[in-house]
């Protein structure tokens, strides 16, 4: 994840280093994806990692259904 100013900074930074541009979210988005990952104490003993689907589904429920986030 890289932090810019702007779309034109990302734009910028992709040409210079000959990168496609990947997904813009806002930082409250991007905040937002965090605590939902996050919030589960991976230490519990009934914690296991999340499906495939129910990945999509936090994706999904924060809006972010582009191709970039198909994990298919």
């Amino acid at each position: 994840m890289l932090f810019f100013r702007s779309e034109e900074h990302v734009d910028r930074w992709c040409e210079s280093w000959q990168m496609p541009r990947g997904e813009i979210i806002s930082l409250d988005k991007g905040w937002e994806l965090a605590r939902i990952w996050y919030g589960e104490d991976r230490r519990a003993p009934d914690w296991r990692r999340r499906t495939l689907e129910e990945t999509e589904a936090v994706f999904a429920s924060l809006g972010f259904t582009s191709e970039f986030w198909n994990l298919r």
